[in-house]
């Protein structure tokens, strides 16, 4: 590491475990966008706060385009496996433990460090940092509610953790609540019509249906029954038997599309709880994307959702850390991942030329 990025990598870990230290499970943000907040104004930012979101406009130039930065401030909850508090930071080996190290702290201090060093240049783009809420619960007050307040935006990096190799699509996500209808009986005679039945014949055509279209990147649709439930007693015929259908969409089909699909081909009834996170993707000779190829990196499909799901824009996924880490207990993330990742931002953004 050159002097300057240790630096601002002594900088970016000392927030984290700053970060680390004030719980901030989805929902319950406050004292963690509280803590932001004053430690930008003490860098000398001015930062605009929306619920608990916060955004840092640079300079600005009308005609240039806009690159975002993003990542979230919010954590899941702690598993019940972990071995050490959560939520005291502690450094061993060069890795940084806590609850939201990895989840995605490394490229939430990373992308702030990056936006301080380059946020007054004149840059070839406009440039915006936003740290988010509710991201981990795809939450109305997280990245939606500052969606409306940021200005037009072109392209956007998303500071998950990804290995800083660039995941140009993910997949989206519809939870769909079914109903198989039935009609009650008594189950010694040959009379009802058993819901159980009903569902069962439609949970096996899913099981067994490929969809048509296949992603390079992301493989084919995923849909997976994951709760199921029926019945009253032993001797009733059941008239109703709900099951959750959790569908991981592709790029070549949106929410709305599949659902409707789905309801076509089977008996139960259908709703899903909402269409808005569908899968997102960049063209592959996108600026930003080239860039990346040029600079060594190697794009991939990534599985897991992020806020990525509800930008109207071009974005990637680019950040320290590995997503098997994320979740999981003893999470952590590498002093040099955090490093790597300010040195790999700061080279992209310096020598990247948007249209």
């Amino acid at each position: 590491m050159t002097n300057n990025i240790q630096q601002m990598t002594e900088e970016a870990v000392g927030l984290l475990q700053q970060l680390i230290k004030t719980p901030s499970v989805s929902r319950e943000e406050k004292a963690v966008a509280d803590l932001m907040e004053q430690q930008m104004k003490l860098w000398g930012l001015t930062p605009k706060r929306v619920g608990n979101n916060l955004m840092l406009i640079g300079k600005h130039t009308e005609g240039k385009p806009t690159l975002l930065l993003n990542a979230h401030i919010d954590t899941v909850k702690p598993v019940s496996t972990w071995t050490r508090d959560p939520f005291t930071p502690t450094i061993e080996d060069g890795r940084l433990y806590g609850l939201g190290a990895n989840d995605c702290g490394g490229g939430l201090v990373s992308l702030l460090m990056v936006y301080r060093a380059l946020c007054n240049e004149d840059l070839a783009y406009n440039l915006v940092y936003v740290a988010s809420a509710e991201e981990e619960v795809s939450g109305a007050n997280g990245f939606t509610l500052i969606r409306e307040q940021l200005p037009p935006i072109d392209v956007a990096i998303v500071g998950e953790p990804t290995g800083l190799q660039p995941a140009i699509a993910e997949k989206g996500l519809m939870v769909i609540d079914a109903v198989a209808h039935g009609k009650s009986g008594h189950a010694a005679r040959n009379e009802g019509e058993n819901a159980i039945y009903k569902a069962l014949d439609d949970i096996q055509w899913l099981r067994n249906h490929e969809f048509e279209k296949v992603s390079p990147l992301l493989g084919p649709i995923k849909a997976t029954v994951t709760i199921i439930g029926a019945g009253t007693q032993h001797n009733v015929i059941p008239d109703e038997c709900k099951f959750t259908i959790d569908v991981r969409t592709n790029e070549y089909y949106r929410n709305e599309e599949l659902c409707q699909y789905l309801q076509s081909q089977m008996q139960s009834e259908l709703k899903a709880r909402s269409y808005r996170l569908s899968s997102s993707s960049i063209p592959t000779d996108h600026p930003i994307v080239s860039r990346c190829i040029a600079m060594g990196m190697t794009p991939f499909g990534s599985p897991t959702l992020s806020d990525q799901a509800l930008m109207p824009f071009a974005s990637l996924k680019l950040g320290p850390g590995e997503s098997s880490r994320s979740h999981s207990a003893d999470e952590y993330i590498g002093i040099d991942e955090i490093g790597n990742a300010i040195a790999t931002y700061m080279e992209l953004l310096q020598s990247i030329h948007l249209k």
